[in-house]
């Protein structure tokens, strides 16, 4: 080995020169993301060149690591389907029973938008998209995704999963991209606390938290509320899910401010799958309009009914309104024999007159300008007890005075 090294010594100097040259200047050259746009953000050459050569081998560790978990998971939940299928099915059905007075709510609260003038911003079209590698430090908190700008990805794109908030997109390549997590010292986003409506601003922090700093300290401001994104960055449309209050802490360093620790809807350090925004609409997609326009009509039929005057106040509302099909179920059904006596009668007149109802005579008896004829009732006459008149007494005889 020895006589190798010695023998091709030059050689090899020479080739460790040029290698560390040639570093040296990628490290030192960029280039721009995109060669059609040269006044586009740049990266340095060593990145680009770093990127190119571990793509393909993330990318196939991924796709391995993913068959064999996901495999493996399907054969140890197997045997769970059924039981989740018959749990999801029971609250599919009370989903479909609430559902009606959400959708009712949602179109209000859309006529008293349109009404203020106020326009809201809809998730219209997403891209899922794998993560398939990371920055590998702990300061930076930068996923690698699949997609790239060939599949129509820009950078400051919101990222999201079902849970809620997850970062957005920093940079772009052709066909990856990175993702910067919300939970980054560098990352932030425009909040809004849904309960007490204090408008914040979160940032992450070195350690990877989730924090709202300079927010003056308000005793309505609880653990567990819920934190939800204001639409005011221009990136995150309005009323995502965030998450939620765990700590309130007292700012030392800037009194009287406080410090807001969250923990996040989505689980940030287990994001196999994202969803990234890519078109945003002022209306909602036509599909969920026609959705909610059908249950409008149903939850107002159920309206209707919970208006309409019943027979007695035990009936239970629900006894005039149609089920799904249009009929009224049998359980609240009046049987036809019985109706006569639910029907509920006038109370009887204690001082009948001419105008109390079946006193007056019949319009083909009644003469006009004459009289009704109803004979009104008699009002007994009370005579006072006749007082008896008795004779004065000697003592009460008033005696003349004597003659002078």
């Amino acid at each position: 080995m020895e006589s190798f090294f010695i023998r091709f010594k030059n050689a090899l100097v020479l080739i460790a020169i040029l290698l560390v040259q040639t570093i040296a200047l990628a490290v030192q050259v960029r280039r721009p993301v995109d060669p059609m746009r040269p006044d586009a953000s740049q990266v340095r050459l060593i990145r680009l060149w770093t990127l190119a050569v571990i793509t393909p081998f993330e990318r196939a560790a991924t796709g391995i690591g993913h068959a064999v978990r996901y495999g493996w998971s399907d054969y140890v939940n197997m045997r769970k389907v059924l039981r989740e299928d018959h749990e999801l099915r029971e609250r599919l059905a009370q989903f479909q029973v609430q559902q009606g007075a959400i959708a009712e709510d949602a179109i209000e609260g859309q006529r008293l938008k349109k009404l203020l003038g106020f326009q809201q911003q809809y998730v219209v079209k997403t891209l899922p998209a794998q993560v398939i590698g990371t920055s590998g430090t702990e300061q930076s908190r930068l996923l690698v995704l699949d997609k790239g700008e060939a599949d129509g990805l820009k950078p400051d794109m919101a990222v999201i999963t079902p849970d809620g908030v997850v970062g957005k997109i920093r940079d772009v390549f052709p066909h990856t991209s990175q993702l910067l997590l919300i939970n980054d010292q560098t990352a932030g986003a425009g909040v809004v606390l849904e309960s007490t409506r204090v408008r914040a601003v979160l940032h992450g922090t070195a350690t990877g938290k989730v924090v709202i700093s300079n927010l003056t300290a308000d005793e309505r401001i609880k653990p567990g509320e819920l934190v939800v994104t204001s639409g005011g960055d221009q990136v995150f449309p309005r009323g995502l899910a965030v998450g939620k209050i765990a700590s309130i802490e007292p700012d030392r360093d800037h009194q009287p401010y406080t410090t807001i620790t969250l923990t996040t809807a989505a689980n940030l350090f287990q994001l196999d799958e994202v969803l990234v925004i890519t078109g945003l609409g002022s209306s909602l997609p036509a599909l969920v309009q026609q959705q909610l326009a059908a249950e409008e009509g149903m939850h107002a039929a159920d309206v209707s009914a919970e208006r309409l005057p019943r027979l007695h106040e035990d009936q239970p509302a629900s006894a005039a309104a149609p089920t799904a099909d249009g009929k009224t179920p049998d359980a609240t059904a009046v049987p036809a024999e019985n109706s006569k006596d639910l029907v509920p009668k006038p109370k009887p007149v204690v001082h009948p007159d001419r105008y109390s109802p079946g006193a007056a005579p019949p319009a083909a008896e009644l003469t006009p300008g004459g009289s009704t004829g109803m004979a009104l009732p008699e009002v007994p006459v009370v005579k006072a007890p006749a007082v008896k008149k008795q004779a004065p007494h000697d003592e009460d005889v008033a005696t003349p005075p004597p003659a002078i």
